[in-house]
């Protein structure tokens, strides 16, 4: 039963520091800051635990590797 809690513990933590890295991304859209940079990460970290943010990851490096592939 504690082995469930310490997961979804994790899971918690880790969507906590994924969604504010995303946000600080998003937010450096606007305010001066490398958010091509910050927003990969912040998907990064939260597809550690989500599916969700896995697919969009792997889309990210399909499109990069398109993009190489052409120059």
């Amino acid at each position: 039963m504690i082995l469930k809690t310490i997961k979804q513990l994790k899971r918690v933590i880790i969507g906590i520091i994924g969604f504010t890295i995303l946000i600080i991304g998003i937010a450096m859209i606007a305010l001066p800051g490398p958010a091509f940079i910050i927003i990969p990460a912040g998907l990064s970290i939260l597809a550690t635990e989500f599916l969700w943010a896995k697919k969009i990851v792997q889309k990210f490096k399909e499109k990069f590797e398109q993009l190489k592939k052409k120059k």
